[in-house]
């Protein structure tokens, strides 16, 4: 089986975007001792939802 080379130049940005994402909000979430809910809950949403769930723990999970 091989893998269109195009495809993988076009996901690449996307998948860097992700890992990206993932990893700061993964940090975040480590370094804050409160969050908007439970931590395990964020870390949940962070993980399983792509790319929408850091985005979604940056801006409604932090504490002001």
């Amino acid at each position: 089986m091989e893998i269109n080379r195009d495809l993988i130049l076009l996901l690449l940005p996307i998948i860097i975007l992700q890992l990206i994402l993932l990893s700061i909000a993964i940090i975040d979430l480590i370094r804050n001792e409160q969050t908007n809910g439970p931590k395990w809950i964020w870390a949940l949403v962070i993980i399983l939802i792509n790319i929408v769930g850091p985005i979604i723990y940056l801006i409604f999970g932090r504490r002001p």
